[in-house]
Formats: structure tokens, sequence, C-alpha cells
């Protein structure tokens, strides 16, 4: 028996499946839907092959009808109860859910838990429909009840069709998610979140395949020989065919047929495509719908002209030659190669997002971009159309759950709605509105209404104490974060469940970060609406052309550049966007030239985020710093380490890898396994990152450092320098401490000190009494022209006290600075050399003067003063075992250590033990 409480029907509340109501109690957390009303559905081509009927039934309770005689009907009491003839079983599934069984074991799976309820959630079933909003807009908030939810998925999944799964391949490791993957319709949940309807048809499941080493011509009406589960791609093994990274069989051929539901008749078709890598053409009944080319973009075909009224064939072929180079090609493909090794892995290829259909009116919304404005408390939106719209507007209402705050109607230039008040969205509260767009004939009449949702926040750049930082909503706070590759063992590129792709992204809060950097790889649109939901900044990089040295040619650099283009179109609502990345280590790069103009062109398409044109220019095959952009991104392995902050933000763009082995685990396809730095068990593991953390911290102050993204979340194929293991399945970190360690580095960035530049009595003496706790009474002292720092007394010894002493000079280089000259060796100055401090005769060379110039800045502890380099900015005057030596915190030899960095480096300019 299932509780009473999953089961009860509220009089009513069942209706045809236009509805799909409601954010359910916990543990359900899936939205499925607007009411509309009942409407009786031909269910069309389904998998029981019985002409089954969803109708509204008597008194709006749901029943469904077929040739075997299956009914759902209101039972005793409001129960539900499923009668048939073929003994089709309601089962309580995992966490309470509610599960039916029949021939086909269809199963209804939750979406992922989280702040905010998911996306609507679909199967196969043309009768399927979507929710229109995640933040529960449109419902009747009477009818917000488990039992409608839970209907709601019975009816979601209740008859599985065409999407039952071929069977997956043994994966080289199991995720929690893995033997959920194909219970039903893979990837049920609604794929565009940011803009839904509440009519569509997942296609995902069972497909037929065809693998090619040449470029055949498609077969229609032929049964192709091979099984594979659409959206997983065919090297995974949750595709059910797991076929080699060297397989040169380039060629792919999907086939599958559909019914269109009664329903949608006099609206158009369209045939949506999540992602396919990388060259697709697509036929229905023979005909020619269209092409496109990239491997990280959504596109959609009206197949309208082509469909016959009954069974309907569709035939994509794909091309994807990955890294071969096959025809002359040069793809972008991020981290994809057909030898996978080391920091390079298993390709992707064919479909790997979720192929489904939706009804559109003849005039429709096609898209909407949304851009806040904080300064005027507005949501501006710019609607694009498909089909004769002239004489319509727009009607756009921003809401708070389902209370509108706020309408405006405009045309198709961008206009602004009104949010009265408006609740900031960041990583600590990350609130979001919802928005309602109706498109409206000139007669006023509604031809077509989409669901949207927003997030009132900004992202600019600006001046914090001299130095420049990126400025979430006004306000600098460090962004830490990961590099996030979104690789897995069972599906390659495609997360086996909704579940997992969310995983990652919920890792990184509970790590303490609020930060994912997705690594020169696109993920599907949840991904970021998981992002939104969660509160995880993004930084999107741009999938590189291959890592070797070879030049594109103009075409080739025009696809990346139209791929990249792509992105940006369609990504730019995401709140938790806030960042392009342009190109990686010189992957790809034809010229400096290029690299310059395709981030302004970036930033051109989308002022309102940050572009980092080169993200970690500093290294590898790179062609040196662009010089524009927003950020100045360096990468050090293992680090950290900065660039200096100046006209553009300071990242540390990759560090880290730190390695642990953790057997069970772990998978190489090439047998061997990388790290940057291996460490023995979890807690040295857990102690080196925390010690990088205090370095970081510490670049932040002295180097004006504004993000780092450490590598990486997770192990990957022979790359063993996660947080968590590949399968995600242990963690391998002290989690508490990680984030302690995380959280204490954005809580310092909120209240960092003023390093601001303080006046010195030049030409006076004066001695440098150590400030750090317990060491007030050392000071620093010359000895043998190396210096140190000794304790010193009213009874020490003059020769002591004189060695102690330093007149204070205009700066040998910079006026505007001090060199500190000894009082008992006069024309020796203080001056760092191969970083340790000592005394050497002034020889007037342009490096003596350089290396024994200090600029005087407030003390990094907030009192006293420091000292900074002012040939190495950013690394400062600072004690250590009584030794004197030239530091930047950030970690690596012994002076170097960021323990006490800040109180080391902090001195007081006493009165001189030598007047």
């Amino acid at each position: 028996m299932w509780p009473a409480a999953f089961l009860r029907l509220p009089r009513g509340a069942v209706r045809a499946p236009g509805w799909l109501a409601t954010h359910l109690a916990r543990p359900v957390s899936s939205l499925c839907g607007q009411y509309a009303p009942p409407r009786t559905y031909d269910t069309g081509n389904l998998g029981h092959r019985s002409r089954s009927r969803v109708l509204a039934g008597e008194r709006g309770l749901l029943r469904i009808q077929n040739r075997n005689r299956s009914r759902v009907l209101a039972g005793e009491r409001g129960l539900l109860r499923i009668q048939n003839r073929t003994r089709s079983r309601v089962l309580a599934g995992e966490r309470g859910l509610l599960r039916i069984q029949t021939g086909t074991a269809a199963r209804c799976s939750p979406s992922t838990p989280g702040r905010r309820p998911t996306r609507p959630t679909s199967s196969s079933s043309p009768t399927t429909t979507g929710a229109s909003s995640e933040n529960g807009v449109g419902m009747n908030p009477s009818r917000r009840t488990a039992v409608t939810g839970l209907l709601v998925l019975v009816f979601g999944f209740l008859v599985p069709g065409a999407a039952q799964a071929a069977p997956a391949k043994p994966p080289p490791l199991t995720t929690p998610w893995t033997a959920q993957a194909l219970n039903g319709t893979p990837l049920p949940e609604y794929p565009r979140p940011q803009m839904t309807r509440p009519d569509w048809q997942n296609l995902n499941g069972e497909w037929q395949l065809r693998q090619s080493a040449t470029d055949d011509a498609p077969q229609f009406n032929t049964t192709l020989p091979e099984r594979v589960n659409v959206p997983f791609p065919v090297e995974s093994a949750l595709s059910g065919v797991l076929r080699p990274a060297n397989d040169n069989r380039n060629y792919l051929f999907y086939r599958r047929t559909f019914s269109v539901p009664a329903g949608w008749s006099g609206r158009r078709v369209q045939l949506n495509f999540g992602a396919v890598d990388w060259q697709t053409t697509v036929w229905v009944n023979g005909t020619l719908m269209g092409s496109h080319t990239g491997g990280y973009d959504a596109f959609t075909f009206d197949i309208t002209p082509a469909l016959n009224g009954s069974t309907n064939e569709i035939v994509v072929k794909v091309w994807d030659p990955s890294d071969t180079r096959q025809n002359g090609s040069l793809q972008p493909i991020g981290k994809q190669t057909k030898t996978p090794n080391g920091i390079f892995y298993t390709p992707s290829s064919g479909i790997w997002q979720t192929v489904w259909l939706e009804p559109t009116p003849a005039a429709s919304i096609s898209s909407v971009d949304l851009t806040p404005s904080l300064a005027n408390n507005t949501i501006r939106v710019r609607v694009s159309t498909r089909g004769t719209v002239t004489g319509y507007s727009v009607l756009a209402e921003a809401m708070n759950g389902s209370s509108v705050v706020g309408t405006a109607t405009g045309a198709f230039t961008e206009f602004a709605v009104p949010v009265p008040s408006a609740r900031r969205w960041s990583p600590d509260d990350p609130f979001l509105y919802n928005l309602r767009v109706t498109l409206r004939n000139g007669s006023g009449a509604v031809a077509d209404q989409t669901m949207h949702y927003f997030g009132m926040r900004e992202i600019t750049t600006g001046l914090v104490n001299g130095v420049r930082r990126p400025l979430l909503n006004g306000q600098f706070v460090f962004q830490t974060g990961t590099l996030d590759q979104g690789f897995w063992p069972d599906g390659v590129y495609t997360a086996p469940t909704d579940a997992a792709l969310a995983f990652d992204l919920q890792k990184h809060k509970d790590l303490g970060f609020n930060m994912v950097r997705k690594h020169i790889k696109v993920e599907p649109q949840r991904w970021f609406y998981h992002a939104d939901r969660l509160g995880v900044l993004v930084w999107q990089d741009v999938p590189s052309l291959t890592a070797q040295n070879i030049d594109a040619n103009a075409a080739q650099q025009a696809q990346f550049e139209t791929e990249a283009r792509e992105i940006v179109n369609e990504h730019r609502s995401s709140p938790a966007m806030i960042a392009y990345t342009a190109y990686n280590e010189g992957w790809g790069e034809r010229s400096l030239a290029d690299t310059q103009r395709v981030g302004q062109n970036i930033k051109n398409q989308d002022p309102t985020r940050l572009v980092n044109v080169h993200s970690g220019y500093n290294c590898c095959q790179s062609l040196g710093n662009p010089g524009n952009g927003d950020i100045d991104d360096w990468h050090v392995y293992l680090g950290p380490d900065s660039p200096l902050a100046s006209s553009r933000v300071a990242v540390l763009g990759e560090f880290g890898g730190l390695g642990l082995h953790t057997p069970g685990h772990e998978w190489s396809p090439s047998g061997g396994f990388f790290a940057y730095e291996w460490q023995a068990n979890a807690t040295a593991l857990t102690d080196r990152y925390v010690g990088l953390v205090s370095g970081v911290q510490n670049l932040m102050l002295g180097r004006g450092l504004s993000a780092a993204i450490y590598t990486e979340i997770t192990d990957l194929e022979g790359e063993l320098n996660g947080f968590v293991t590949y399968d995600r399945q242990v963690v391998k970190m002290d989690q508490a401490r990680v984030r302690a360690a995380n959280q204490s580095l954005i809580a310092a960035s909120r209240s960092l000190p003023a390093l601001s530049p303080t006046t010195l009595p030049v030409n006076q003496r004066r001695s440098l009494q150590v400030t750090t706790p317990g060491f007030t009474n050392r000071y620093l002292r010359h000895q043998n022209s190396l210096a140190y720092t000794e304790v010193v007394t009213s009874s020490s010894p003059a020769l002591l006290k004189n060695d102690a002493t330093y007149t204070v000079r205009a700066g040998l280089a910079d006026a505007s600075c001090y060199s500190f000259e000894s009082v008992n060796f006069p024309g020796q100055f203080l001056r760092h050399a191969n970083s340790r401090v000592q005394n050497s005769v002034n020889d007037g060379s342009a490096l003596l003067r350089a290396d024994a110039t200090w600029c005087a800045r407030t003390g990094l502890t907030g009192s006293g003063v420091s000292l900074e380099s002012w040939n190495f900015r950013g690394s400062y005057l600072r004690h250590y075992n009584s030794e004197v030596w030239l530091s930047n915190g950030a970690g690596g030899a012994g002076y170097n250590s960021p323990v006490s960095w800040t109180a080391d480096s902090t001195w007081n300019f006493a009165a001189p033990w030598a007047p």
C-alpha cells in the first residue's frame, strides 16, 4: 500500500495532460506544468501498440484506455487504482516515489532535489507535456499537492513506447546513477529550462544506428543494423555501443520513427537537438530538413512540411572526425581525442544531448534574451520570432513565484520590465524570478506564450582600494572554483541522469566554492539551470581547436568563431554565466591578432559579461599576452601565483592538480595515471590543499589576485587530481576542512585592508621592528651583509644597535618609494638578490637601484608598514626563521610559506637604536 498522502486526489485536480502542475512536497522536486482545459489526446505510436488514449475522465479524473483495457481510475476514498488485464503493477518506488511496472518496466525517477524545483519531466509519449516554470509560475496554488504532482509523474512515464533503452554495456567505472540511466526514457527532464512550453515530446531512447568509415548516402525506410541509446555518445557504455575511441567509422546514421499527437493539429512541429558532434544532416520521411555544423550548440528544424499524418521517420547523419584531420578537417573538440592519454580523453561522437519535438503556432517566439539592469531595477527583454508577426506585440510579466510584480508591453526591440525592489541574485542567495512572455496578434489575442526565469545581478569590474577587481552587484567577492571538464565513465560527455548533471555543481557548493570554470566543453541547458538555482558562478570556455601545433585556415577559423557566437547566444540569459574564455594555453591559436579580435568580438556581442581573452597565455604554445579583455590570466602548476593586477583583473586560471590514488575508483584507457604532485593519503592531500588556499589568500592581498581555479573537481581518465573520484563515489579530501578553507578565503575578500602608499621620514634614521606576535622584541639587522632579525634591547652592544639602524632615503630607482642605507656602512643599501635580503654597495647599476627600492604601504595586517619590492610588485620584505627574505607568501620555499605571511611582512618603523 502507498501512503494516502501520496495518492489522495483532490476533487477535480487531475485533468488532461495540459496541466502537468506542481511543486511537490519532498521527496519529489519536479514541476510539471500549467492547467489547461480537459482534452482528449490520441497517444499515437506508443510502445503498447494499442492506440492507448488519455481522456479527461468524469469529474476531471484521469482515465487511460487501450485495447488491453488498462484503466487508471479514481479509487475508493480518492485513492489511485489501476486496472488492466495484463497485471500491470503500481509500486512504491525509490524514495517513496510512484513506480509503474508493465512488460516494459517503465519507472518514474525523481529530478534533482534542490532549493527550487526542476523543470518538467517528460516521457516519449506524444501526449507528454512540460511545465511552464521551474518555479511554479502559471500554477493554481490551491492545487499544489503531492498527489497532483505524483499523477503527473505517473502520466509522464505510463507508456514509455519507443523510448525503451537498448542494454547498456559495462562501463569501466560505475557511478551512483549508472543503473538508473536507462530505466524508462533516458534524461526525461524538460531540456530547455530557460524557455518552456507546456507541450513537448521526448525522442530520447533506443534509435537504430549504422556506422560507416565512408561518406555513404542515407537509407530510408530501412532497418539499420545496430541499436543506440540516444542521447549517449557511441563511445559510452550507456549508449549500448561502447565503441573504441580510435574507431575510424566517423560517419554515423541514426534512425527512428515517431507519431505526432493529434492534439498538435494546426501547429508547426519543431525538431530540436540539444547538441550533436559535429556535422549533422537531418531528413524526415526522406525529405532533407537541413544541416548544422557545431558540436556544442542547440539547433532546430521546422519539420511540418515533411510530416505525413501517421508514422514518421527521422534519419540523422553525423560526421565527427574528432582530431583525425579527415578530409582536412579541424573542428572545435576541447579535450576529445581518438588516442586518449594524459590530459586528453575519449571522444564523444554523434548525438550527445536530448532530441525532442515541440509544437508551436505559425507565428511564435523563437528566443528571448534577458538582461538585468540593477541601476533601475528592470529586466531588459528582447524577443525573436518565427513566422509573420506584422502588427503583433509582446507582453512580458515579471513574477515572484506566481505573483506578477511588473509588466511591460513592447515589440521586437529591447524593452524594459520593472522589477520593483529587486532581490539580487548571488551565490549566497540565488533567487530566481519568473518571466511570462506572451506574443499577441493585432487584435490582442494570445498567439504564443513561453515561460522563462532570470536573476537580478550584474558583473562588472572596478577599483577596490586601488586594485582592479570583478564586482558582483557592485561588490568584490573572491571567486574560487575548480576546473570542471564534464566527463563521465558511463556516459563520457553525457551525464547519466539529471541528478548526476547537478551533482558536480552541488559538490562545488558542498566544498565551499562559489564558481566553476567549465573547461573547453559546453554542457546542456539544464546544467546552466542547476548553476542558476544553486548559485554557482560560471566561467564558460569556448571549446578549442586541437592542442596540437596546427594552424587553422581561414574557413576553419571562421567556423571556430561561428561556434563561439552560438555559445554566447544560447546561454546569455543565465544569471550564473558571468565570464567567457576565448582561448586556452594557445590551443588552436592562429595569430595574436586573431586572438585579440575574437576576444573583442565576444565582448561586443555580450558587453554585460567579462571576457577572458586567453586563459594561461603564460603557458605552453601560447603566442603571448593579448593585452585586451577584462581578465589577465596565468596558469601555474603547482602554484599558486598570480599576474599583478593592473588595468585588467588578475586571475589564476589553473593551479593545483594534487593527486591521490583511490584503488577501485580509477580508470585509464592508456593504463597510465597522471597528477601534478602525488600525495600519500587523504590527510596529506587535504593539508596540501589547505596550504595552497592560504597562498591564494596572500596573493589576493599582495598581488591583487581576484579569482583562482583549482584543477579539478573530479578525477578523469588517467588523471587523478580531483576532489572526487571519476566515478563520483569517493570524496578524496576532508570535505569539512576544504569547505572551511574556501569559505575563509571568500570571507577575507569582503574586508581587505587598503594597501595605500604611506609616508616615511626621508633622511631620518629608523629601526625596523617585527610585529609578529611573540617576536616584537626583534629588529631587522645586517650581519656579514645578510639581513636577519634579532632581539635588541637597551643593553644590547653598540654594534648590534648600529646594525639594526638604517637611514630612510628617497628610492634609488623611484623617488616616490624608499631605500634604506646602513648607518655603520654608509653607501650600502638594503636590497634583495635571489629573494634573500642583504646589504650591498650602491654600484650605480640599474639592477642594484631597482633591487634596493621599496614602496611603503599600509601594513598587510591593516596596521604598521609593509615594504613592497619596486621591481617585484606583490612581493614584500618578510622575516622567516630569523632571516629576512623577499616573499609573496604563496608557498613553495620555506621563506615563501603562507603561514603568518601578513604579520611577518608587516613592520613598525621605530625610533632608531643608533640615533
